[in-house]
Order: structure tokens, then C-alpha cells, then sequence
């Protein structure tokens, strides 16, 4: 693997491999497994990661935390993927939101659903 320095870097090398997967053996690449078995193993997936990081956060161990927190990224990332949903539409939203307080985006949203 390449030097990666960045988290951009990280992230989009990462989800570049995460897409090459989609053509990987599932006998071979965990990641090509979860593709095989479908969304709702990716969904579940992701589930089991989000307790396991609301535990570590509870637990008060922050290498733990840290763990977690990349397991769950990590195959969130295996979703956006899944989707053909690409990183920039990830990062996009993210800075659509930057400088807004979270109380008047949340009530945002709130108002476009109710339109």
C-alpha cells in the first residue's frame, strides 16, 4: 500500500479498494463476503459495530474506542460502497453542514420533512 498522510488519503484510498472488491472472490476478501450476502449482512454488520463502540465509549478505554470507531467507519464505508454512493457525497454533505450549528440543521431537516 502506498504512503498514505492524510485522512482524505486514508479514506479515499480506502473506499477505491472497497469498490474493487465488488469483482474479489468472497472466498478470499471478507469485504467481497459481505457484498455476496447482501445489504442486510452489511446493515447488521454495522449494527453489531455501532454497540460495540457505544461499549467501548461507556468502558472509558479510548484504544478501545478507537478500535471500534475504525471497524465502524470502516464498514460504513462498505455501505456507501455497496450503494455505489461515492466518498464525495459523503464529504460533500459534511461540508454543506460545516459553519451551521447543529440545533438550525437538525430543524432543517425537521422542516423539509414536514413540506
Amino acid at each position: 500500500m502506498t504512503s498514505l498522510t492524510s485522512a482524505g488519503d486514508i479514506l479515499g484510498e480506502l473506499y477505491r479498494v472497497l469498490q474493487a472488491r465488488k469483482s474479489a472472490d468472497p472466498d478470499r476478501s471478507y469485504v467481497a463476503s459481505l457484498y455476496a450476502k447482501g445489504m442486510d449482512a452489511i446493515l447488521k454488520k454495522i449494527g453489531e459495530e455501532a454497540a460495540e463502540t457505544l461499549i467501548a465509549a461507556k468502558n472509558g478505554d479510548d484504544g478501545a474506542l478507537v478500535h471500534e470507531l475504525a471497524d465502524l467507519w470502516f464498514h460504513t464505508l462498505v455501505l456507501l460502497a455497496q450503494r455505489d454512493l461515492p466518498l464525495t457525497r459523503l464529504t460533500d454533505e459534511l461540508a454543506r453542514r460545516f459553519g451551521t450549528s447543529g440545533h438550525a440543521e437538525k430543524a432543517a431537516r425537521l422542516q423539509d420533512k414536514t413540506r
